[in-house]
């Protein structure tokens, strides 16, 4: 069974957030999911473009949390809680916040993205030039980089795809160089 039937079956062919029955599709929930049934949930094309960014938010149509947010699967908790701390400042949400419980693991993967804080609070990782990073974007080294714990260089000009960033230190950024994962440091590389 694929992850769409297995989702459909799990959620009654329904939004899990807001219980449109129609244009759902997967939703795999970042930063770093682990797809399959238990990081992914079946979301319709309205909630997904307001969880995206694509289209501005309509506090209204979340009001539906105050259902979903009790759902027993820890992806359906993680996007209520994401999507109630961005519409805290409604009112009604940050009673809905106050009122979730979430496991101190699935609480730690609802901030992982950085939901919840303040502008001045959110760690902002940037590129040589200034640039902001986020997490899926594309960079090149800019520099020669010995890779500690190894005889590796990562030659300048490697392009590094799909980095992840560190929620703890804004100078540290994750990805893949000749089939290796490392850390790599902001200042040496250029967001493409």
């Amino acid at each position: 069974m694929s992850v769409l039937e297995a989702l459909k079956t799990r959620s009654g062919s329904k939004c899990e957030l807001c219980g449109a029955e129609s244009e759902l599709s997967v939703y795999e929930v970042p930063p770093i999911s682990t797809g399959g049934l238990d990081g992914s949930m079946l979301v319709c094309s309205h909630c997904l473009a307001q969880i995206e960014g694509d289209v501005a938010m309509e506090p209204n149509h979340w009001r539906c949390l105050n259902d979903s947010m009790w759902s027993e699967h820890e992806a359906v908790k993680v996007v209520a809680w994401r999507m109630l701390a961005r519409l805290k400042e409604e009112g009604w949400p940050k009673d809905l916040l106050d009122m979730m419980y979430l496991e101190d693991e699935t609480l730690a993967w609802a901030k992982a993205t950085g939901e919840g804080l303040s502008e001045a609070e959110k760690i902002i990782h940037r590129d040589a030039n200034g640039a902001i990073l986020e997490n899926g974007d594309n960079v090149v080294l800019i520099k020669d980089l010995k890779v500690k714990g190894s005889s590796m260089v990562a030659k300048q000009g490697t392009a590094v795809r799909r980095i992840t960033l560190d929620r703890e230190n804004a100078e540290y950024i994750e990805g893949k160089v000749d089939g290796q994962q490392i850390v790599i440091i902001t200042k040496y590389v250029k967001k493409t």
